[in-house]
Order: structure tokens, then C-alpha cells, then sequence
């Protein structure tokens, strides 16, 4: 698990600490060093770095030519970069990287609650999963424009599951937006009779 204090100290404050954890555990990595290549769907073995310096070099022979994933939060490490020489160490610094991946991330979850119109713990769902391919519904999510101010699912007090952020949901709204909580729409008792 990752240190409550780096996630104070570097993770993006638009993040609440539930959601950075939550993030880390379903799409990142506990090493800072960890660099992650895939070519297509297939996942390059690699040599584990042992220094920021070894992954740096690992990073520069692969970005280019496959999806390169870099530290904690598993960042695309040839984001915005042109040449493999503009890559800076920050990739496979745990702070930097935390505070990268984080506002990246932050900026996904929100496009894909926008698309949603309503935070619904799906759209957390959907924003790990367009971490790891970098699409959301045809659209390159690293590249897209922030939609700015978009309220996220938060995680709800004491369970590993997230709550809507808009907390003055009436009961009967919730329902209509559960359909594992909706009452009987359609009286189908009386087909076949």
C-alpha cells in the first residue's frame, strides 16, 4: 500500500487520498522504478530497473516504439515528450511521478463523469480503464481538453465502494439511477395467461 504521506504530500488535490489509493491499487504499481512496455496487446519482458538511472534508459530505448508506463501511477512516459532526450527523471521520481499520474488522472475521471452527466461509481470504472488504454468512446483521453469542473464520485466512508458527489440525492432519484433498487416499471405477471 502506498504512503498515506506521499499522497498528502504530491498526490493532485483535486483528488480526494480514497480515490489516489484506490486509483494506485487498480491501475498502478508500488515501485517507483517500475516501467511497464507493451507492443499491441502483447506486454514486453523487461529487466527490472534497480536505479532512477537504469529505468530512465529503459524508458528512452522503448518510448517511440511501444507504450511505455513509468512509477507509481503507471504515467504514459512519452506523453507530450517529441525525442526520448526531452524525458526528465521526474517519470521515476515517486513525488513527481505521483504528482503527475494524479493530475492526469484526475483530468480523465472527469471527462468520463462529464460523458456520464452524473457521477456514478461507473464512471470511475470506465476513467481506470481508460488510464490503462488511454480511449474513452473513440478519443485519445491524454490528448483531450480538460472539461474543467466536473464533480467526481467520492469514496464513501468506510467501504471500498464510491458514493455520488452530490450528497442531497433524494432516495427516490437514487433508485430511478439503480436499477438494483427500482420497483416493478412493467406488470409482467399477466403475459401467458
Amino acid at each position: 500500500m502506498i504512503d498515506a504521506a506521499l499522497i498528502q504530500h504530491c498526490a493532485d488535490p483535486s483528488l480526494k487520498s480514497a480515490i489516489v489509493e484506490k486509483f494506485i491499487e487498480r491501475a498502478g504499481s508500488q515501485d517507483p522504478l517500475a516501467v511497464t512496455v507493451r507492443s499491441g496487446n502483447r506486454v514486453v519482458l523487461v529487466p527490472k530497473p534497480a536505479t532512477q538511472d537504469e529505468a530512465m534508459d529503459l524508458i528512452r530505448q522503448h518510448v517511440g516504439r511501444a507504450v511505455v508506463r513509468v512509477g507509481i501511477t503507471q504515467y504514459p512516459a512519452g506523453l507530450g515528450v517529441v525525442e526520448a532526450g526531452e524525458l526528465k527523471t521526474d517519470l521515476v521520481d515517486a513525488c513527481a511521478n505521483l504528482r503527475m499520474g494524479t493530475a492526469l488522472f484526475a483530468k480523465v475521471y472527469r471527462i468520463v463523469t462529464k460523458w456520464y452527466g452524473t457521477p456514478v461509481e461507473e464512471a470511475f470504472d470506465d476513467a481506470i480503464i481508460a488510464w490503462q488504454t488511454g480511449y474513452f468512446e473513440g478519443e485519445s483521453v491524454f490528448r483531450a481538453a480538460d472539461p474543467g469542473d466536473v464533480r467526481v464520485a467520492t469514496p464513501a466512508a468506510g467501504s471500498g465502494a464510491l458514493e455520488k458527489a452530490d450528497s442531497e440525492v433524494s432516495s427516490d432519484k437514487s433508485s430511478a439511477e439503480d436499477p438494483n433498487r427500482a420497483g416493478i416499471r412493467v406488470d409482467l405477471s399477466q403475459i401467458g395467461r
